[in-house]
């Protein structure tokens, strides 16, 4: 039986991109549209414009005084929002603040109605710590898409899983004392690879001691590998019966990208958005939000987000 999927997509999240030749410019949204609309799930898609956060929402996860430095930053039309990676641009708060309204847009309507599944191509800005920019995300939509699910709709059991190339830091590091906040990500080795983090010793502090699953990746690792990596995953996902997925579905780690080294293809992404349906529609009433994330291919990104969509709607 088909799911009904949301679809977050529009120029208010296309805008959100650096300019001047970054890496992570505003054709992203257009290349992966342009391929999705070839596929046959298109036409039974729920489309779905992103708004404008409130500040409110930003400070779910952020702090009050980084929000204002963006705010500041962005009116200023030019700046550094953290060490070089993440240049301010005129507008830059707003747009970041259309991708976390359009990942709460896409929770609500997982949550709430009227489908189980959503995606929102220009999300997953996994970098952003709660008081600093990093690595192209300026404002992190899936911590506040977490902090959003358990205080908004009283969702205690959230797992975030990411299978981009670079571990999803600012997520990690914000609930590693959580132990209600499930982690799995598989990333590309960080001792070879931005942030340099995401170690197989990291499994959560505290409270949260032994919840937390990181499994880094050896450069040039390809499909056989995620696979075998991935049965780890589910089993622990398993035993963390969540009520909602989160999946950071990057497109970075797919063979060809211009700035990492995983061999991948967009199969394993398929097979990733597959599989966690099938674990949500056992513990998560069928909730699973994609977030498209990094990949700096555009061939790559759009099939790999194309192929997550059609896993997602089957």
């Amino acid at each position: 039986m088909s799911q009904a999927v949301v679809l977050i997509s529009g120029p208010e999240i296309a805008r959100y991109g650096f300019p001047h030749g970054h890496p992570f410019g505003t054709d992203r949204h257009g290349a992966f549209m342009t391929r999705l609309e070839q596929s046959p799930v298109a036409a039974n898609l729920v489309r779905k414009s992103a708004r404008q956060a409130t500040r409110a929402e930003l400070e779910y996860f952020h702090t009050p005084a980084y929000v204002d430095r963006v705010i500041e930053l962005s009116a200023r039309g030019s700046g550094l929002l953290d060490a070089g990676d993440t240049p301010a641009f005129p507008g830059v708060y707003e747009a970041a603040a259309n991708v976390v309204g359009g990942t709460l847009e896409a929770l609500a309507a997982i949550v709430a109605g009227p489908a189980r599944r959503a995606f929102i191509p220009i999300g997953g800005l996994h970098h952003a710590a709660r008081d600093v920019a990093a690595g192209f995300c300026v404002f992190n939509d899936c911590g506040v898409a977490i902090e959003a699910a358990r205080r908004l709709y009283g969702i205690r059991r959230v797992a975030y899983v990411d299978i981009d190339a670079h571990h999803g830091d600012g997520v990690f590091y914000a609930f590693e004392q959580d132990p209600d906040v499930k982690f799995a990500d598989l990333h590309e080795d960080g001792r070879y690879l931005y942030p340099g983090t995401g170690n197989r010793s990291e499994t959560g502090r505290g409270a949260a001691a032994g919840t937390k699953l990181n499994i880094p990746l050896p450069p040039g690792a390809d499909d056989s590998v995620f696979h075998d990596a991935w049965r780890e995953v589910e089993r622990y996902l398993e035993d963390a019966r969540p009520e909602l997925i989160l999946l950071q579905c990057g497109a970075d780690s797919l063979a060809g990208d211009p700035i990492t080294h995983l061999q991948l293809t967009a199969e394993a992404h398929a097979y990733a958005a597959r599989r966690l349906g099938a674990l949500a529609d056992q513990h998560a009433q069928g909730r699973v939000l994609g977030m498209g994330g990094g990949g700096y291919n555009r061939t790559n990104l759009a099939n790999a987000w194309t192929r997550v969509v059609e896993e997602l709607a089957a």
